[in-house]
């Protein structure tokens, strides 16, 4: 039996890398292959693998730091889908993540050829964001984390191409435009990755371990998963896109950059994931719009800001809080990132790696 392909979708927060994967994986679906995803995240309960179950898409999940600094972790979670027999893995990076090629890409190339073929590493680009970073509009320490992330991609995708019609001339090169939404460019960039002859990490970077720190420091991270029992029924899009615009208008208020605010909800007649990727945007939902009211929700809920953690955590609990009803939270933490320790590392001198 052939190994699988491991397709790494990397890019900064809000992106669109779980729309595109979920959208890829149903194309390969349609095709009669067999695909899995692994998720990642420096916390647990995360919006991305309830979505990702939701679409009965085969789901593993890296959490407690980002691939590179749970790189065993990784390994682990691809080798536990080899029951599943699944001919693609795509494999979703922390959005604040860099140097994903020398700390990922390299260590695979030179120790797991035998058990996988890796995929050139995609970036996504929100033409947006990328609009305010090289205009030297976004915070320091975002560009910071945004520019590296471009930098090091073998090739790059031009994100939510349905709302920016013909992507907006960017001074970085863009090898596909594609809408998750849609579908458009999708089949194009799965068809490049899935067999190319582009040199897997060939941009490896020299990056500053302590302003990597800092700028990913710079952001709040809170996430909370809980079952909620309604006083009187809603549907999952009731229940979502109320406390998503009031949660953007106190983290508004409060002073808080939202980086990427996301939700979801299932009931048993369906579920609904909402986002927004700045103050103020229009919310992008997708799931089961019409799903009828129930009383009994789960509800998970992501943020990255920048603000401090305890105040993202009290206007989180403060806005869900307004629900009619009893919330019983499973897990709530915030937090800001450590600083990446990854485990390999040509600094390290753990694998040996030539700059090509």
């Amino acid at each position: 039996m052939s190994v699988p392909t491991l397709i790494f979708v990397g890019g900064f927060l809000g992106a669109g890398k779980t729309t595109l994967i979920l959208r890829a994986a149903s194309l390969l679906r349609d095709k009669g292959t067999r695909v899995a995803v692994i998720t990642n995240d420096q916390d647990r309960s995360l919006v991305d693998s309830r979505l990702a179950e939701a679409q009965n898409v085969e789901t593993r999940e890296v959490a407690g730091g980002c691939f590179c600094c749970r790189f065993s972790d990784l390994i682990a979670a691809a080798d536990a889908l080899a029951a599943y027999q699944p001919a693609v893995i795509f494999a979703e990076p922390v959005g604040s993540c860099v140097d994903l090629s020398a700390t990922i890409l390299q260590p695979l190339k030179a120790s797991f050829r035998d058990r996988y073929r890796l995929a050139p590493l995609t970036v996504l680009i929100d033409p947006e964001m990328a609009a305010r970073v090289y205009a030297d509009r976004a915070d320091p320490d975002v560009s910071f984390l945004y520019r590296h992330q471009v930098a090091e991609a073998d090739l790059t995708c031009a994100s939510k191409i349905d709302r920016y019609p013909g992507c907006r001339e960017l001074p970085v090169p863009i090898d596909f435009q594609v809408s998750a939404l849609t579908g458009l460019g999708v089949g194009d960039w799965l068809a490049e990755v899935m067999d190319s002859s582009r040199v897997v990490g060939a941009h490896l970077l020299d990056v500053d371990y302590q302003r990597y720190a800092a700028a990913e420091a710079s952001l709040g991270w809170l996430n909370l998963h809980a079952d909620v029992e309604l006083a009187e029924p809603l549907s999952p899009a009731m229940l979502v896109g109320p406390l998503l615009e009031e949660l953007d208008r106190m983290l508004t208020e409060a002073g808080v950059q939202i980086a990427h605010l996301k939700i979801f909800d299932q009931a048993a007649s369906g579920y609904v994931k909402a986002s927004v990727c700045a103050n103020g945007e229009e919310p992008s939902p997708m799931g089961d719009l019409a799903a009828s009211p129930e009383r009994r929700h789960e509800l998970v809920i992501n943020l990255r800001a920048i603000g401090e953690p305890e105040l993202l955590l009290a206007l989180v609990r403060q806005a869900s809080g307004a629900i009619s009803g009893s919330i019983r939270e499973r897990h709530a933490r915030c937090f800001r990132p450590a600083a990446p320790q990854p485990e390999h590392h040509p600094s390290k001198n753990t694998v040996s790696f030539s700059r090509t």
